[in-house]
C-alpha cells in the first residue's frame, strides 16, 4: 500500500480506484435542472442493487462465518473511517433496541473516535497504529469478527484493523467497493461491490456508501435471524425501550399468536416483557420460568424451545 507521505503517489493510487474516477459526461450536470439532477441521481442509486447481487455468495459466506463465531460468544466489530466508520456505528448501535444483543455484542468503531462521528478528525484513517489500540482496546478474542469497511478498499485504518485482528486469530471481513483491493485481500472474507464512479467526483458517501449500508445490513440482520433473533420475519428480541416499541412487542406477539389483547398483556407480565418467552407461553402452553428454561436449553431459539415443549 503506498504511502500517503507521498502526495503524488496518493494521487497516481487515487487515480487508478473507479470510486475516484471523473465522468465527462457529467461534467455539465451544475447547468441541469433540479429535477433532472434528481433523476440522474436515482438512475445512478438504482444501479448498486444489481453491484451487491453480484457478491451474494461471497456476503452468504461471510453471513454463515459470522454467525458461527457470534453463537459461540463472539463480537461483530465494524473499523471504518469517514463515512464507512459511520455507517457501521450506525449498524452496531441499531442492534440493541431491534435484536435485544447484549452491549459490546457488536461494536462500531471509528478512526478518530466519537468525535469522528460528527467532524473530520485530522489523520485519524491513516493511522495503523490507531486501529491496532483501538481493537486491543477490545481485547479482540479469536471467536470474535473484525468487519473493515472501506470504499477505496485502501483506507490504512480499515485495513490495519483486519491485519491486526487477523494476526489475533479473529475472523476477519472486508468490505469495499474497488476491486482487487488491499483490504480484501487482507481479510479472510473479501467483498467488493463495484458501484462504479461517483456522480460527483470522489463522493464516496454516494453510491459507494449505499452500497456499504445494504451489505452491513445483510452482514447484521441475516446473522442476526441465524442467531435465533427472531421468529419468521418477526423481531421476537426486541428491546422494548419506549412506548413506539412496547406497542410493536404487542403486536409482533399478536402476529406470532392471534392470542386477544388481555391474553398478550398476560403474557407480557407473566415473562417480564420478553417478546419471545410471551409467545412460547402462549404457543406451548407453559408458564413463564418454563419458557425462559426452555429458550436457554434451545440457545434462544423460539423455533427449536416449542420442539422441545411439543416433545
Amino acid at each position: 500500500m503506498t504511502s500517503t507521505s507521498d502526495p503524488r503517489a496518493l494521487r497516481a493510487e487515487l487515480e487508478n480506484l473507479t470510486t475516484e474516477a471523473f465522468r465527462p459526461d457529467l461534467a455539465e450536470i451544475d447547468r441541469l435542472p433540479t429535477l433532472d439532477m434528481a433523476r440522474l441521481m436515482n438512475a445512478e442509486d438504482a444501479t448498486v442493487p444489481a453491484a451487491v447481487a453480484e457478491r451474494l455468495p461471497q456476503i452468504a459466506a461471510a453471513v454463515d462465518a459470522v454467525a458461527e463465531r457470534m453463537a459461540r460468544g463472539g463480537r461483530l466489530v465494524y473499523a471504518g473511517a469517514g463515512t464507512a466508520g459511520r455507517l457501521g456505528v450506525l449498524d452496531a448501535s441499531e442492534c440493541p433496541p431491534t435484536f435485544g444483543t447484549a452491549p459490546g455484542q457488536v461494536v462500531g468503531l471509528i478512526a478518530g473516535g466519537p468525535e469522528a462521528m460528527v467532524t473530520s478528525v485530522e489523520g485519524a484513517e491513516d493511522s495503523a497504529r490507531l486501529a491496532r489500540d483501538d481493537l486491543d482496546g477490545l481485547a479482540l478474542a479469536p471467536a470474535d469478527t473484525v468487519v473493515g469497511v472501506s470504499a477505496s478498499g485502501r483506507t490504512p485504518y480499515a485495513v490495519a484493523a483486519v491485519r491486526h485482528a487477523r494476526r489475533l486469530g479473529a475472523l476477519t471481513v472486508g468490505l469495499a467497493c474497488n476491486p482487487g483491493s488491499p483490504l480484501a485481500a487482507a481479510a479472510d472474507h473479501g467483498i467488493e461491490i463495484v458501484v462504479g464512479p461517483e456522480l460527483l467526483t470522489g463522493s464516496t458517501r454516494l453510491k459507494a456508501g449505499t452500497a456499504q449500508k445494504l451489505v452491513l445490513n445483510m452482514l447484521s440482520t441475516i446473522t442476526m435471524i441465524r442467531l435465533g433473533k427472531t421468529y419468521g420475519n418477526l423481531m421476537v428480541d426486541v428491546h422494548a425501550s419506549n412506548e413506539k416499541l412496547r406497542a410493536r412487542s404487542r403486536r409482533i406477539v399478536a402476529l406470532a399468536t392471534g392470542a386477544g389483547d388481555e391474553e398478550i398483556e398476560r403474557a407480557l407480565t407473566a415473562t417480564g416483557g420478553e417478546v419471545k418467552n410471551a409467545i412460547l407461553t402462549l404457543l406451548a402452553g407453559v408458564d413463564g420460568p418454563t419458557a425462559a428454561r426452555l429458550l436457554e436449553e434451545s440457545g434462544g431459539h423460539l423455533r427449536a424451545a416449542l420442539a422441545s415443549a411439543d416433545g
